[in-house]
């Protein structure tokens, strides 16, 4: 029997073999590959100050949990409710005014003190996409935010790439008819201001 050493070019099966039974280097490799996905859908949800730490979260409950896992072939899939779940945990937990605090909003606030121009418009269209339903959202914050492609996004959520570009090209249209309707409603205000 020959075994193979844990690497890079590794499969996720082989890596999440290897770090039920304990193998701690093909577990980091399994956080190389996901950090971005567990990053991306943390994003979509609880207030950018706090994603970092909630990253970390998921992948200490993941390495307690991981062998609970049934199917090994479902670890981007199971890897990603475990994510969701942790957001809606974080609201549960959180106090009244962390509650109270709107994500969408607290972008908005970013804006109003920023100065830089770049800045803003993400902080703005990151407000815009978290308006999005939860699939579009999820979808393109990995491809706008996160840099994946469509077949990563596909390979690490447990989707189909066509039901990935579907939801990529329908996001996109209702991220640029909102963004297009907040631009003409700021314009708007600005011809009421004078």
């Amino acid at each position: 029997m020959t075994v193979q050493p844990i690497g890079e070019t590794c499969s996720d099966d082989v890596l999440v073999s290897a770090a039920r039974a304990g193998d701690r280097t093909a577990f980091g490799l399994l956080y190389g590959r996901y950090a971005r996905v567990v990053h991306g859908i943390l994003l979509c949800r609880v207030p950018p100050r706090d994603v970092d730490d909630l990253v970390q979260e998921v992948f200490l409950l993941v390495l307690r949990q991981l062998h609970s896992l049934r199917d090994i072939s479902r670890f981007g899939a199971w890897l990603s409710t475990i994510t969701r779940n942790r957001a809606n945990d974080y609201y549960r937990k959180a106090s009244p005014v962390d509650r109270a605090t709107d994500p969408a909003g607290e972008e908005q606030a970013e804006i109003r003190t920023n100065d830089h121009a770049v800045e803003q418009e993400a902080a703005m269209t990151l407000a815009v996409l978290r308006t999005l339903p939860e699939t579009y959202r999820e979808s393109l914050t990995l491809r706008l935010v996160e840099g994946m492609t469509g077949p990563e996004i596909a390979a690490r959520m447990g989707l189909t790439h066509g039901s990935v570009r579907v939801n990529l090209h329908r996001g996109m249209q209702m991220l640029r008819e909102k963004l297009d309707e907040k631009a003409r409603s700021a314009a708007q205000n600005m011809g009421k201001a004078r």
